[in-house]
């Protein structure tokens, strides 16, 4: 049994965000037991206990207190309609939700398909996204599962559904006609968790992560007389760190990088006359 105060955080049991959440909480020091055989285990290093539900679940549990944190994806977030505060957006498990009909159906919007039925898992955002183009009249039908096989077998003419690379549409010889929201993982919480210190200090390990996911470590050698326009490339974080090396021409520079950069950076330091230059990538960060 949990104790009454013991901080509690969900994960999906299973699916496409199971794997990237465990490796998210490991890398922030949440390090629990997790082996799919348990429904709970508490980190030894926080005392937290970190909880595998249904991935439809977790927020309802978030908004009732049930669990203080969870990580869920932001559409089913959405659809339930619940009360947390979204206190990160996590970076993966990036997808779309999006209205599909099958390649050869004349329909060009979502308000052709008035008086239509459509197959979802996502009832009240399917319901949302028609009301809002002015289709009042559509048959939303729930359906779990496979719903894309649902249009070839004449069930029904369209489908709001999470689509990934759009390979399960083109199978099933689907398209999308529009998008209805863009999600990814979010780590969502309670407004009055059992352990507010433990939150927050739960949220700047979060925060070092996905920090440590954006920027990669610079170390490069520069000549001396090149050093204003290494740095005015490499502004850093805060500044670059400049150490002197035995040959007094060169200095060593260590500097914060955004990834994105880091290709045109290296070119740059290079065009000035700046050699050995390394990327190193970070686990974690205080920044």
């Amino acid at each position: 049994m949990l104790g009454t105060e013991t901080l509690r955080i969900a994960i999906p049991s299973k699916g496409r965000l199971q794997g990237q959440a465990i490796d998210m909480l490991r890398r922030a020091g949440i390090r629990a037991s997790i082996d799919g055989r348990r429904l709970f285990s508490v980190c030894p290093d926080t005392g937290a206990a970190v909880i595998l539900s249904n991935t439809l679940d977790i927020p309802v549990l978030v908004s009732q207190g049930i669990v203080d944190l969870g990580i869920a994806g932001s559409d089913q977030v959405a659809e339930k309609g619940a009360q947390v505060i979204e206190h990160r957006r996590l970076g993966f498990g990036r997808c779309r939700l999006s209205l599909a009909v099958h390649k050869d159906a004349p329909y060009q919007s979502a308000a052709d398909l008035s008086g239509k039925t459509v197959g979802s898992k996502f009832v009240n955002l399917a319901t949302a996204h028609f009301r809002s183009k002015g289709a009042t009249d559509v048959r939303i039908v729930e359906m779990q599962g496979a719903v894309e096989v649902m249009v070839l077998l004449g069930l029904v003419e369209a489908i709001v559904e999470i689509v990934d690379t759009g390979s399960s549409l083109v199978e099933n010889d689907l398209v999308e006609l529009e998008r209805v929201i863009d999600a990814e993982a979010v780590l969502i919480g309670n407004a009055q968790p059992r352990d507010p210190a433990l939150v927050a200090r739960l949220l700047r390990r979060f925060d070092g992560v996905l920090h440590a996911a954006r920027y990669s470590l610079l170390e490069y050698n520069c000549p001396v007389e090149r050093l204003d326009e290494a740095t005015w490339i490499t502004p850093g974080f805060s500044s670059p760190t400049v150490q002197k090396l035995a040959d007094a021409k060169w200095c060593a520079v260590k500097v914060l990088v955004p990834k994105t950069d880091v290709h045109r950076v290296m070119d740059e330091l290079e065009a000035i006359g700046c050699r050995a230059i390394l990327e190193s990538e970070l686990v974690h960060t205080r920044l």
